[in-house]
């Protein structure tokens, strides 16, 4: 199975999970998609994540979150750059996320950031995704 867009499928392998109300949800590992895991988990949107490998394969397991109604933490994630079309931001144009209530994910110079450390930084580059 070849993949154009691994992130984008990432996103809807957790936006099904969360719809299906599973618990948890595997994704094939990568560099990148450890560390959306771990930005995830540091703004509380997931409950865990851990590498770990299934029938040889390296995945990524996704602890989801909900809260006591059975809420998901996350209500909607959706990819901004796609291979067709890169969403690129400068510093200053780091959009905010529904008023500063969602995050969205950016690939820098220095590494993964949320768009809100990216500000902080001073730093600019590719709006991966939206988290709310």
């Amino acid at each position: 199975m070849n993949l154009t867009d691994p992130v984008a499928d990432m996103l809807a392998r957790i936006r099904n999970a969360i719809r299906a109300r599973h618990q948890k949800v595997d994704v094939p590992a990568s560099k990148l998609k450890l560390e959306i895991a771990r930005i995830l988990k540091e703004e509380g949107y997931i409950s865990n994540f851990k590498p770990t490998e299934d029938e040889g394969h390296k995945v990524v397991r996704i602890y989801l979150k909900y809260d006591n109604n059975n809420d998901a933490a996350i209500s909607n994630v959706e990819r901004v750059s796609r291979p067709g079309c890169r969403v690129y931001v400068r510093r200053t144009e780091i959009p905010r996320v529904l008023g500063g209530m969602g995050i969205n994910i950016l690939t820098t110079p220095r590494g993964v950031m949320t768009g809100r450390q990216a500000r902080k930084q001073g730093v600019g580059g590719e709006v991966l995704c939206e988290v709310w």
